[in-house]
């Protein structure tokens, strides 16, 4: 097991956001810079030198996950449904005729919830139909598809595999009934183990399945036998999160009434154990740790485009409510709430909720501080694109970081150590601009 230099109260699980996901933080983004991206979506295509990618966001659900903090809907019926499909439409067919994206293909897409495997399959074929009528994809690396393993049968996982979707990306998190229904996931292992073996059996080119570490009443024994069972499977990719408790979760909504501070699951120096055993169990079965969070087991073969191209500037052009995009420096976000959401698209409008125009500077640490969480990072990659010599601009934290053994460097390599990997999204604040430095990450 890693050891870490964390006090053991400090090591406490409380409520806000663990994981680093965007640079500058979401906190910094709004309202003033919104007709920033108006003004982009206007000027001429950048064609080829920007890679682009696309983002589907699926809102439903059957059920709502008790660490959940995304925006998703359990109470629509058929008919809302294909209003918000619609509306999907709509703003998709907007940004298809904006001079800045004319003549771009997706080098990737990415369909995320919710829960995409919710829809029927009829609905998913229609979506990717009329997707495909608007920005074709047939040139993309790769089609990421989210699902729960409850939604999924033979007939709905053929029509995904029709979809062109290369990557399956089933969200399984515990092999446990009980850690499963105690933290409010609608499926079962039954569903697990049948939707695992449908999808091996119609040969999807690349299967993912996510886990998470620390959840609610989770214990060692039963983590050993997520990480046996996941073995056993022996999918392409395996992804692995550490339980946080963002504050709108009903979770932290329950810690609130209770007046108690830390969480009700494992402690941030467990789960990084129990991730440390996962890497090691992996890598004797043949896997390659490639991220802080993924292993694989055939690294030359198994890509996750999708992170690669964003982590390294690519645009996303995102849809759906409450999406998050990024496009030619300027960060967005959609309209948080699916009314609102759908009745903007519908005036014939896009559906901006907020925004931020990054500097040149903000756009090298953004890149810097996602290239991290893979656990190697090159100076001369940033000297090139960049002009910053990473080994000047922050000599001082990595030497901090080489004094806790949490990294090592060489001449055009600085790399984390399985300890420094296993705790990156913690240690990644200290190379964070003095006005990005805060407690409030959303």
């Amino acid at each position: 097991m890693s050891e870490t230099t964390t006090s053991s109260k400090s090591s406490d699980t409380q409520a806000g956001n663990y994981f680093v996901a965007n640079y500058p933080p979401f906190s910094f983004w709004g309202e003033d810079d919104i007709p920033c991206i108006d003004a982009l979506l206007n000027s001429p295509t950048p064609g080829d030198k920007i890679p682009l990618g696309l983002y589907m966001h699926i809102p439903f659900c059957r059920k709502r996950c008790h660490f959940c903090y995304f925006r998703v809907y359990t109470d629509k019926n058929s008919s809302e449904i294909r209003r918000y499909l619609d509306a999907a439409m709509q703003e998709l067919e907007t940004y298809s005729k904006k001079p800045y994206l004319q003549d771009r293909k997706p080098k990737f897409v990415y369909f995320g919830g919710g829960t995409p495997s919710y829809l029927s399959a009829q609905q998913l074929a229609s979506l990717t139909e009329r997707m495909q009528a608007l920005i074709p994809w047939d040139e993309a690396e790769e089609v990421t598809f989210e699902c729960e393993p409850g939604t999924l049968n033979e007939n709905k996982l053929r029509a995904i595999r029709d979809m062109g979707i290369t990557r399956l990306s089933l969200g399984i998190e515990n092999f446990d009934d009980h850690i499963l229904e105690i933290n409010g996931r609608a499926h079962r292992s039954g569903e697990i183990h049948r939707a695992y073996e449908y999808a091996r059996s119609i040969n999807f080119p690349q299967i993912n399945i996510d886990l998470i570490s620390g959840m609610v009443e989770e214990t060692p024994e039963n983590w050993q036998d997520c990480v046996a069972k996941t073995i056993e499977l022996a999918p392409d990719c395996v992804t692995i999160y550490q339980m946080e408790v963002p504050y709108n979760t009903t979770i932290y909504k329950r810690m609130k009434e209770e007046g108690k501070l830390t969480a009700p699951v494992a402690d941030w120096n467990t789960k990084r154990e129990w991730v440390n055993y996962a890497f090691d169990q992996l890598e004797q079965a043949g896997y390659t740790v490639t991220s802080a969070y993924t292993a694989v087991k055939d690294p030359d073969n198994t890509k996750f485009v999708y992170r690669d191209q964003l982590w390294s500037g690519a645009d996303l052009l995102s849809t759906g409510v409450a999406s998050f995009g990024h496009l030619g420096g300027i960060h967005y976000q959609n309209l948080a709430h699916i009314e609102q959401y759908i009745e903007i698209v519908e005036s014939g409008k896009l559906p901006f909720n907020r925004a931020l125009m990054t500097t040149d500077e903000e756009r090298f640490l953004r890149e810097f501080i996602l290239q991290m969480k893979i656990g190697q990072v090159r100076p001369s990659y940033f000297q090139n694109k960049f002009n910053e010599d990473l080994n000047t601009r922050f000599n001082s934290q990595f030497k901090d970081l080489q004094e806790r053994n949490f990294l090592e460097r060489d001449n055009d390599e600085i790399r984390l150590t399985r300890d420094g990997l296993l705790q990156v999204d913690a240690l990644l604040h200290a190379f964070f601009l003095p006005q990005h430095v805060t407690s409030r990450y959303t």
